[in-house]
């Protein structure tokens, strides 16, 4: 009864935290006490125990006192995993934004600096899974802020993770592949119900977004069109959703791409010649440990051919779109999918 009658409640949904009682009875005590207080948390769970139950995990309080221009806190999500670790070192080091907390089930307890590689350590811990509401409390007391939750972790609890983040008023910024469409759905209705901004994307790779844009100013221009991707991980299905979103900014402009001469004979169909996508373009992906991913959009008529490529080599370079839509994120009311639409 305290924890959702409190008078410095954070902006939140009542029905979704009402699955915080689920906590065991420290926790809720905890947050109710903490809620009273009117600060802000932040946890430092011992050093000494990789993975420290929610008995063992200390709170300390920090007072949000201070002046000068509001920076954004930010917690991640899969911390650990290789866009994770990125992440916390760009955090770190941008200009306007807080690591705020940490979550993963790798390396639980360990310092999420460390863990990234920085050369000192950040005073934040990696929390497990379990901790994740605990830890958006924590960034829910303060009122001053919009908080903003990065989520690169696995498609199958992407879902709990996002509505969790919603709940408690945190600004969502997903780029966990592997997303599907019924989820997608899932999270604009509820983003939607909340009036509150969230972003998904694919890639956060600007140039690929550019890419795309370019791509879809010289569909105008050209009758046969055909997408190649190269993706790095078995497990995306094919065709991937950008390949898909490159396909469908070409589409539904009053034309079909890739027809058979006036007169010609139709093509035998065959999985050589690509999955049809948009408006008739075909679109072949194959897969290739050696690269992060790479894309090629070819138009071709009469005596010419036009192709438009990108390749990405490092996962450094999604961090620029990341932390392009962490600062964005906090000033939308609905969501937004891709982050072409933030260029």
């Amino acid at each position: 009864p305290r924890l959702l009658s409190g008078p410095n409640l954070p902006r939140t949904n009542y029905v979704a935290l009402a699955q915080i009682a689920l906590c065991d009875i420290a926790q809720f005590n905890m947050i109710s006490s903490v809620w009273e207080t009117g600060s802000r948390l932040s946890f430092r769970p011992p050093r000494s125990s990789p993975r420290p139950s929610s008995a063992h995990t200390r709170v300390v309080v920090v007072s949000r006192q201070g002046g000068g221009p509001k920076t954004i806190p930010v917690v991640v999500n899969g911390a650990a995993g290789k866009m994770g670790r990125e992440m916390v070192r760009a955090i770190a080091a941008a200009r306007g934004l807080e690591l705020a907390g940490a979550i993963d089930v790798r390396h639980v307890g360990e310092d999420a600096g460390e863990v990234a590689g920085l050369s000192e350590a950040l005073e934040i811990p990696i929390s497990g899974a379990l901790d994740l509401p605990m830890v958006l409390t924590s960034v829910a007391q303060d009122k001053e802020r919009y908080g903003v939750l990065v989520d690169f972790s696995d498609p199958e609890g992407v879902m709990e993770t996002y509505k969790q983040a919603i709940a408690f008023g945190i600004r969502p910024v997903i780029g966990t592949s592997g997303i599907s469409e019924e989820q997608l759905r899932d999270m604009i209705e509820f983003s939607d119900m909340a009036t509150m901004g969230a972003i998904v994307s694919p890639s956060y790779s600007i140039g690929l977004a550019l890419l795309q844009q370019a791509a879809a100013s010289a569909a105008f221009h050209y009758n046969n069109i055909e997408v190649f991707e190269t993706l790095s991980d078995p497990s995306i299905p094919s065709p991937s959703h950008n390949a898909k979103i490159t396909a469908n900014e070409m589409s539904n402009i009053g034309r079909l791409y890739n027809q058979p001469a006036k007169g010609a004979l139709a093509p035998v169909e065959s999985a050589a010649m690509g999955a049809v996508c948009g408006d008739g373009i075909r679109v072949h992906s194959s897969y290739s440990p050696q690269s992060v991913s790479s894309q090629e959009v070819r138009f071709s008529a009469v005596g010419e051919q036009l192709a438009i490529n990108h390749a990405v080599t490092d996962y450094k370079a999604y961090v620029p779109g990341v932390l392009l839509a962490i600062r964005r994120v906090v000033n939308l009311k609905s969501f937004v999918y891709g982050i072409d639409k933030l260029l």
